[in-house]
């Protein structure tokens, strides 16, 4: 079911909040946009009025400008859909207000819409991913008050509890497009006992736990099949009911997550201040392993700015909190340690010039990890030895990503780093590329299931 469109048109709705321009400001740079895409057009504030109030439809030439101005590839952006593709349910996540009732309206809507259509791009960018950071710093926590319904029993949030950890465990074993109808399932369990059930503060707080854990797990899941829009509107969704719940530790877990997305759509300060907000608005209430995850995320959001200096700081601080961290740790971050630590200060010595230091950090993360990460990490582990001229071996660790997909690992992350990696090999034309190329060609597409 889609969702409801506000009263305002969707091409207003989305100059106003996602771009927050006027309408002669939005012709304006409608006009400098299409310059340098090759479209002479004649928009003015005349013809943006019209298309908002008359219901006029954009020719071809402005849709194409508005959808590259918007990030949104041209196969989504049909022009026989205006004004459909616009990204307008995809930014209402940001605009509730941080309320039980904003939480629950939010998580409603995932359930009631799916949102499953979007591919490849991020809709909530710039100054609102920014701004949703301070939201989440600033709101506070908030409960309501028990509705009428099922009592919500100590052995039901048990059970959810223990559904969650081996969706946890399923999804670090084969890979996230397997799985996300069963996370979707889930959640649009949890969000109808928290809308509906009868329940102590106490206990409707660990049900916004568990939604945001669930929400935080369907969003990572969609991310790892290529669902990149998706996704954001899950994290919105969790950062929201792991700040209902009053839980700082898991929505700072969540904001460095939609960190992770933000950078794979190319916006890597965005990134640094998510973190940055997190790290110095939150820092009293944060655990030292919550600002080990958040530090080794600013290292390498600093290392992928070419900030060297700036990462290897956030890197020896992650290290020295690393070693204060108490062995007891939250469900939804047991999974962390020395794998990925490593993963990140091999990414750090790559993006600094070291693929020595790069491969041996990520060689020891490759052998550690989990067959999901083992696929994603093979094409880093890859790119670094073949950074350090040593074909053979980076053919070895991307084939062997390759073995792991093609033995039933689902990844869309782990295919795009490996095709990432056979475009570095063009000056290279031996048996064992060819090889690893055709192999890589044939894998099945991942499609979210």
């Amino acid at each position: 079911m889609p969702h409801e469109m506000p009263l305002a048109h969707p091409l207003t709705y989305v100059r106003e909040s996602l771009l927050q321009m006027g309408v002669r400001r939005f012709a304006d740079h409608l006009c400098r946009h299409g310059k340098k895409l090759g479209h002479n057009l004649a928009t003015n504030r005349t013809t943006v009025w019209k298309w908002e109030t008359w219901g006029q439809v954009p020719d071809r030439a402005a849709q194409a400008v508005i959808a590259d101005l918007l990030g949104i590839p041209p196969e989504y952006a049909r022009p026989d859909t205006w004004p459909l593709w616009l990204p307008v349910w995809e930014v209402t996540g940001i605009h509730q207000p941080w309320t039980q009732a904003g939480t629950v309206e939010v998580l409603s809507d995932l359930v009631r819409g799916g949102h499953m259509d979007r591919r490849g791009f991020l809709t909530i960018t710039g100054a609102s991913l920014s701004a949703l950071a301070v939201s989440w710093a600033e709101a506070p926590a908030a409960f309501a008050s028990a509705a009428e319904g099922d009592r919500v029993t100590d052995r039901m949030l048990t059970s959810l509890e223990q559904r969650v950890t081996s969706l946890r465990d399923l999804d670090a074993e084969a890979g996230g497009a397997k799985l996300l109808e069963h996370a979707r399932s889930d959640l649009a369990l949890i969000t109808t006992m928290i809308k509906s059930a009868r329940c102590t503060e106490t206990v409707r707080a660990r049900l916004h736990s568990l939604a945001a854990e669930v929400a935080h797990l369907t969003g990572w899941m969609a991310y790892d099949s290529g669902l990149h829009s998706v996704g954001q509107q899950y994290y919105v969704a969790a950062l929201r009911s792991a700040r209902t719940a009053g839980d700082e530790n898991l929505g700072a877990f969540v904001l460095a997550e939609m960190g992770v997305h933000a950078s794979d759509g190319g916006h890597n300060r965005e990134r640094a201040t998510l973190l940055e907000t997190a790290l110095e608005r939150r820092t009293g209430s944060l655990s030292a392993l919550s600002r080990t995850y958040l530090y080794l995320h600013l290292a390498a959001a600093k290392a992928q700015l070419k900030d060297h200096r700036g990462a290897s700081v956030a890197l020896q601080r992650s290290l020295g909190l690393w070693d204060r961290v108490e062995k007891e740790r939250p469900a939804w971050l047991g999974w962390f340690g020395e794998s990925q630590i490593d993963s990140t200060r091999g990414k750090v010595a790559l993006w600094a010039g070291r693929p020595a230091e790069a491969t041996r950090y990520l060689v020891s993360s490759v052998t550690a990890s989990a067959p999901r990460d083992r696929a994603v990490r093979a094409g880093r582990l890859a790119e670094a030895r073949l950074t350090g001229h040593d074909l053979d071996g980076a053919l070895d660790a991307a084939t062997h990503g390759v073995k792991l997909l093609e033995g039933g690992v689902a990844s869309g992350r782990a295919v795009d780093r490996l095709k990432e990696f056979s475009g570095r090999l063009k000056r290279y034309d031996t048996p064992a590329v060819r090889d690893f190329q055709d192999r890589l060609r044939a894998l099945p597409v991942v499609e979210a299931a």
